[in-house]
């Protein structure tokens, strides 16, 4: 009996032994990688890690669903409007950075990134050159908004009585996305400059870029690998009410930084929703045997809130939660932004159209990250273009329209598994 106690304790003590001499040596083996991958990621001419930076080998897709205007007339006498989406039509997006310059000291580089997109047909339902839109007419409520401006008011009201402009227009979805020449917005261009002739919810943005940024090259500090100190030469945002919402926070969404634990924050910079965002860990998954985080965007990114009051333009004007009123940075056309079909949006902006139907699995932004290395794995960055609408006094166009957030279209960006098991659609 003494025997086998004796045995027993040495066995234990020798296993005790052994984890504890493994459980050693995979401490020291893991944070020798992990001093390696610090070292490493860093941007730095010539290395995998610039290349990767400098053109992302992740395929990226954007595919655009418009919202097609199914009772146009019974909209203008007060009804709900009933809409049916329309797509995807699909394109790839080509991306790379240029006018590549290093700072002096090796910690800054700035750049700017090239986007073109080439149409996909085979993922497509149709031929946006030939396929027809009906929507709502933005150029015409953007100059509506101009008429409130009492020296022009006349001049508008004449001139949109001259050409006899309607709430509702038909145009291709290639004429609705990369632009047209519209009669009004080319007479009031001619008095107003700085209001462009054409219109388009992506006019300008195929083969172009949205400004020079400077980073962070994560020389003095992994954490700081890939961040943004600088857009079109400012330091911060201009737009808004305070300071934190004028942040300019984080990456621009194409890399994050090494080593991430699920319990951080990470922020990026969408330039195209004129503002930072944050997004928070959501599950652990697994793309193609790889480890990955999944971060999602939260709900109190649009909600209606103190620490959002901020965006209220103009100030103190508050919207409910789920939409952000983005004109301000879009030369003055009425924009309003949320997710698709509402999702996590207030119940009244649902329920105000006929034809929404927000779900999580089609309509949540989300990115998966290898936490190791910050590598983006797969990702679908979703939001929607809407605009505001109501009925004017004096302005026969508006009808008996009820007040509302009108949706246009909305986009799905996605990266998919390299090797083709995430379905896109």
């Amino acid at each position: 009996m003494g025997r086998c106690c004796f045995y027993t304790a040495g066995t234990l003590s020798l296993l005790l032994l052994v984890t504890s001499v493994t459980l050693l040596v995979a401490r020291v083996f893991q944070k020798a990688v992990d001093q390696t991958i610090e070292k490493n990621m860093v941007l730095q001419n010539g290395t995998k890690v610039f290349n990767s930076w400098e053109k992302p080998p992740l395929p990226v897709y954007i595919q655009f669903y418009f919202f097609n205007v199914t009772n146009p007339e019974e909209i203008l006498q007060g009804e709900i409007p009933l809409l049916e989406e329309v797509g995807p039509y699909t394109y790839r997006e080509l991306r790379n950075k240029a006018n590549i310059q290093f700072g002096e000291n090796g910690t800054t580089i700035s750049a700017v990134t090239n986007k073109a997109y080439v149409f996909e047909r085979n993922q497509s339902v149709g031929d946006p050159n030939v396929d027809l839109i009906r929507t709502i007419n933005i150029p015409l409520l953007t100059v509506v908004d101009l008429a409130q401006l009492p020296l022009l008011r006349e001049l508008i009201e004449a001139m949109l009585k001259a050409y006899q402009q309607k709430l509702f227009v038909i145009h291709t979805v290639h004429e609705l996305l990369w632009g047209y020449k519209d009669e009004i917005l080319s007479l009031v261009h001619i008095f107003k400059p700085d209001v462009s002739p054409n219109f388009g919810l992506f006019y300008e943005r195929n083969g172009t870029n949205d400004g020079e940024y400077v980073f962070l090259t994560g020389e003095d500090n992994y954490l700081n690998f890939s961040k943004i100190v600088e857009w079109n030469g400012k330091t911060s945002l201009d737009w808004w009410t305070t300071d934190t919402c004028n942040m300019i926070n984080g990456t621009d969404g194409d890399s994050f930084h090494p080593l991430i634990s699920k319990d951080e924050v990470l922020y990026l910079f969408p330039s195209d929703l004129c503002r930072s965002v944050h997004i928070t860990f959501s599950s652990y998954e697994n793309v193609e045997g790889l480890p990955a985080f999944r971060y999602k965007v939260p709900a109190e990114i649009l909600a209606n809130t103190s620490e959002n009051a901020g965006f209220c333009i103009p100030e103190g004007n508050c919207m409910d939660s789920g939409v952000l009123n983005i004109s301000i940075c879009k030369n003055g056309a009425p924009i309003i932004m949320s997710f698709p079909h509402f999702y996590q949006a207030d119940e009244k902006f649902v329920s105000a159209i006929k034809g929404m139907h927000p779900n999580k699995e089609e309509h949540e932004s989300f990115v998966d990250i290898n936490p190791l290395t910050g590598i983006i794995l797969r990702g679908a960055k979703r939001f929607q273009i809407n605009t505001y609408v109501r009925k004017l006094d004096g302005f026969v166009e508006t009808g008996d329209i009820r007040t509302m957030v009108f949706p246009v279209m909305y986009l799905n960006e996605v990266s998919p598994e390299r090797g083709g098991r995430h379905r896109m659609f």
